[in-house]
């Protein structure tokens, strides 16, 4: 009867497998291919040459592509910081119990159902120069002192981290506050018994034990932001001067907008392999304070 449930279930895992294998295995197969190989597109006659790890050295010597690689690590410091702490400051709140918790804990999570893309066409219209709210909030009807946000490079990138700010936090929050939901109330209790103020239940109850939960929050926003590409393709195009013009957007016009398909596909293949790199490293974060936690 057990031999039979296992052959089931490994039948039943067939179809995922070769969907996984389709869409994710054979793409990056292909990539990491195509990076040792020198194919432009509309240069048929070089024949798609293999040309080694030439792809690899021509990106570390790219000026352009160390200032996007320095754009990238900027935008995921500073956007992860402050997604964390703002999703932690969001689930501490909607923990609690109080009339109208479930309107808030819906209502946080909208920024985050929101498609990247339109996300990204809001903020842009907030942050034109002409006729975007945020102009009219701070300076008013005094139009001569609007801001070019998204024109200027030392505002550019900041109002990209912002959007994105906006955007995820409400992801991160949703992570914390399943962490906080698993903490037994009756620790609260006994500390507050033994005249523990907030600040120390929240130091040595609240933090140890949520930390697992934040370095998975950590780990997917670290992730999904190195990634980044939606926002600054819409709200910018990677300018002005290259200000936001991270790592992946990068990679992108190399392959489809100059048609350099072997160099753009070696950027893919630095972007998998950096991510790659936090993700093991992530994850054996959690997994050591999961141990902990339980011990």
């Amino acid at each position: 009867m057990i031999e039979r449930d296992q052959r089931l279930y490994f039948a039943l895992l067939i179809p995922a497998s070769l969907l996984l294998l389709f869409f994710i295995v054979v793409p990056i197969g292909e990539s990491i291919f195509l990076s040792f190989h020198r194919l432009i597109i509309g240069l048929p006659q070089l024949q798609n040459p293999f040309v080694g790890l030439d792809n690899y050295r021509e990106l570390l010597l790219d000026p352009v592509a160390r200032h996007s690689f320095l754009i990238t690590c900027v935008f995921v410091a500073v956007s992860t910081f402050f997604e964390l702490l703002l999703g932690l400051s969001m689930a501490l709140l909607i923990n609690h119990r109080f009339p109208g918790r479930g309107a808030l804990r819906a209502c946080v999570l909208i920024p985050w159902a929101i498609p990247t893309v339109v996300a990204a066409q809001m903020w842009r219209f907030l942050l034109n120069d002409a006729y975007g709210m945020i102009n009219y909030i701070v300076f008013g009807s005094i139009t001569s002192s609007y801001i070019p946000w998204l024109a200027r490079p030392k505002t550019a990138l900041g109002a990209i981290i912002i959007a994105d700010i906006w955007k995820t936090s409400s992801f991160a929050a949703l992570i914390i506050l399943a962490g906080l939901q698993v903490i037994p109330e009756e620790l609260y209790q006994a500390a507050k018994v033994d005249g523990a103020r907030v600040w120390q239940r929240f130091r040595y109850i609240t933090w140890p034990l949520i930390r697992p939960a934040l370095l998975v929050a950590l780990l997917f926003r670290t992730i999904d932001a190195f990634r980044v590409f939606d926002l600054p393709f819409v709200m910018t195009q990677g300018g002005p001067a290259d200000a936001t013009n991270v790592l992946q957007l990068y990679g992108y016009k190399k392959m489809f907008v100059e048609g350099w398909m072997g160099y753009g596909s070696a950027i893919s293949v630095c972007i998998f392999v950096i991510v790659l790199i936090l993700s093991i490293t992530y994850v054996r974060m959690v997994g050591r304070n999961l141990f902990e936690a339980s011990s």
